[in-house]
């Protein structure tokens, strides 16, 4: 299992490496989310013993049991559909909470984190696809949100987080990937705010997003193999 592992490890960072340069990026900008859910811990340990160190969960529940058998000094981002009854426990668990879709949710992680004596970063959701199935703040709505958002102390925006509509084909997914910039790249002007960060792109699709100015991209079966249902 380790073996395999580390192949798939080494394997990734050389594709978003590769995938960086061919557009004149620098390798260094663009980090891997070793998406965990429904892995075993010893797997997680495997990747982290390679010297990784940013995961992501999308279950709370799961999470709460994960992370704490875990070594200290990763980074954990929350990458799933959040309710508001679970901001406390997300507010304890994680660094990051790249989902964070509406204005009643940021209000109570802002509350949560008060009560905890901390600050958070987190990205707003874009339902770039006008997807009804998934989460995520429509497009026009996003400035609105962000400007909500920024009355809170607590909170730290530093950037945007997308999954866009499955296609077979990852060219078909470019579109998305350059309109989650966009509205980026007009936020800061229209703002006057620095959204360093743009989550986009997972196992089938992540050179793509790279292409398109992704940061951060979400790999799970790739490197982990299938989940368990």
């Amino acid at each position: 299992m380790s073996d395999l592992l580390e192949k798939n490890y080494h394997s990734i960072q050389k594709q978003i490496a590769l995938s960086a340069e061919k557009v004149g990026r620098d390798p260094g900008s663009v980090r891997m989310l070793a998406v965990s859910k429904k892995m075993e811990a010893e797997k997680i340990r495997v990747i982290w013993r390679l010297g990784h160190r940013l995961f992501g969960e999308n279950r709370v529940q799961e999470a709460k049991v994960k992370i704490p058998e875990m070594p200290v000094g990763g980074e954990w981002h929350f990458i799933g559909g959040l309710q508001t009854n679970k901001a406390k426990d997300a507010v304890e668990c994680f660094d990051v909470v790249e989902s964070v879709d509406r204005l009643e949710l940021a209000t109570e992680l802002q509350k949560r984190l008060e009560l905890a004596g901390k600050k958070m970063r987190i990205m707003v959701e874009v339902n770039v696809g006008g997807e009804a199935a998934k989460h995520g703040c429509s497009p026009e709505g996003v400035g609105e949100l962000l400007k909500s958002i920024q009355g809170n102390s607590r909170l730290e925006v530093i950037g945007l987080m997308a999954i866009p509509p499955f296609r077979e084909d990852p060219e078909m997914a470019r579109p998305f990937f350059s309109k989650l910039r966009e509205i980026r790249d007009r936020l800061q002007e229209t703002h006057e705010v620095h959204l360093p960060e743009l989550s986009m792109g997972m196992s089938h699709d992540f050179p793509v997003a790279i292409a398109e100015g992704a940061t951060i991209v979400r790999i799970g079966t790739a490197l982990f193999g299938p989940r368990s249902a």
